[in-house]
C-alpha cells in the first residue's frame, strides 16, 4: 500500500479550506495517510525522519525545504503534490536529480488570481470604494466621474500562467494587448492578436499594466522610476505579482506627483506597515495580498493535486505538473 505524507497541520485554521471530509476521504482511498495532527508544521528534523518509507508527500505553506538533507531517509518518495502555487520555496533541483516528480495548485491559484486583476481594475477605473463610501456618509453625487475596462489598451509585464488567462478574460472587453517577455512564442501572440512591445512601449502608450513577472533576482526593481514617470495620465498600474518587482519608494514619488493610479495587491514588506506612505496616495487601491486564490477555491487546488495523484497512480499524463524548468522561474516568495 502507497503511504501518503500530508504535512499541512490539521488543527491549524487553514487545513479545513484545503481538506473536507469529502477531500479526506478520497485520499485516504489510496493509501495509507499519516497527517500531521498537531497545529503547527513539521520541524525541519521531524520532516525528515517522517519522510521515511513514503511514496506520496502532500505539501503545503510553511513545509521545510526539501533540500537533499531533508530527503536523507525519502527513500520511496516519488511524487511531491503541493496546495500552494509556487513550489520554488520548498521544492529543490534534489527532488528532480532524485526523479521525483512535482504538481502544484498553480493553475488554479493563477485563475483566481487573473479574475482578481480584472476585479482590481474594473474597482479602480470604476472608483467602486471611494462611490460606496461616499454613498454611507450621505454623499448623492451631483455628478461624477469614472471610467471603464472597455476597449482599453493593455501591457502586460511578464506571461506566465496568470498573465495568460488574464488574456483570456479580457477578450470580452475588447482589449488590445501588448505584452512584455522573454519568452513568449510568436504562435502565443498571433492567437490572442497580441503585440510584443518593449517595457518603455508599454508604460508610454497602455491605459493598463498589469505586473506578473516572478520575483527572481533580475527582475527586483524591474519597474523603476523612469518607466513610471513614462505613464499616461489617468494610466492604472496593477500588480498582483510581488512587491519587490517595483521599485516602491519610486511609485510613491510618481504616484504623488502625476495623475495616474495604482491597484496594489503586494508589498515591498508585508504586512504593510501601518506608517506606509502608500497609505497617504488617494489614487491608490490597496489589498492585503488576497488577488488569489478566493478561500472558496482552495478546496479546488486540492481536488486538482488529488486528481493527479490518481493519474501518476495509472500513469496518466500529469495535468498540474511543474518541471525542474519551470520551477526555476517561479516568484521564491
Amino acid at each position: 500500500m502507497l503511504n501518503i505524507l500530508v504535512t499541512i497541520p490539521t488543527l491549524s485554521a487553514v487545513f479545513p479550506t484545503f481538506f473536507d471530509d469529502k477531500r479526506k476521504r478520497e485520499l485516504e482511498s489510496i493509501g495509507n495517510v499519516i497527517w500531521n495532527v498537531s497545529d503547527k508544521q513539521f520541524s525541519k528534523e521531524e520532516f525528515t525522519e517522517k519522510l521515511k518509507d513514503i511514496d506520496i508527500c502532500v505539501t503545503g505553506w510553511g513545509t521545510p525545504v526539501m533540500e537533499e538533507e531533508v530527503l536523507t531517509y525519502a527513500n520511496r518518495l516519488r511524487f511531491i503534490a503541493h496546495t500552494g502555487g509556487s513550489v520554488k520555496p520548498y521544492v529543490t533541483d534534489a527532488c528532480y536529480e532524485r526523479g521525483i516528480r512535482v504538481v502544484s495548485g498553480n493553475s488554479v491559484f493563477a485563475e483566481s488570481v487573473a479574475e482578481g486583476v480584472i476585479a482590481y481594475a474594473l474597482s479602480s477605473l470604476r472608483d467602486i470604494p471611494r462611490f460606496s463610501y461616499e454613498l454611507k456618509q450621505g454623499i448623492w453625487p451631483a455628478q461624477f466621474y469614472n471610467r471603464g475596462l472597455l476597449e482599453r489598451k493593455v501591457g502586460i509585464v511578464g506571461y506566465g500562467m496568470i498573465a495568460r488567462y488574464v488574456v483570456s478574460m479580457l477578450k470580452p472587453f475588447h482589449c488590445g494587448i501588448k505584452v512584455y517577455s522573454r519568452h513568449i512564442a510568436n504562435e502565443e501572440l498571433e492567437q490572442h492578436q497580441m503585440e510584443k512591445a518593449t517595457l518603455d512601449e508599454i508604460f508610454s502608450t497602455c491605459d493598463i499594466i498589469s505586473i506578473h513577472s516572478g520575483m527572481t533576482p533580475e527582475n527586483h526593481h524591474l519597474i523603476t522610476e523612469e518607466l513610471l514617470n513614462q505613464m499616461k495620465p489617468g494610466a492604472l498600474l496593477i500588480n498582483t505579482a510581488r512587491g519587490a518587482i517595483i521599485d516602491e519608494e519610486a511609485l510613491i514619488k510618481v504616484l504623488d506627483k502625476k495623475e495616474i493610479y495604482a491597484a496594489l495587491d503586494v508589498y515591498e514588506t508585508e504586512p504593510l506597515p501601518s506608517d506606509h506612505p502608500l497609505l497617504e496616495c488617494e489614487n491608490a487601491l490597496l489589498l492585503p495580498h488576497m488577488g488569489g486564490p478566493t478561500i472558496d477555491r482552495r478546496l479546488s487546488v486540492t481536488s486538482s493535486v488529488i486528481t493527479d495523484i490518481h493519474n501518476f497512480i495509472d500513469e496518466k499524463p500529469l495535468l498540474c505538473e511543474i518541471s525542474a524548468s519551470y520551477a526555476a522561474k517561479m516568484s521564491m516568495y
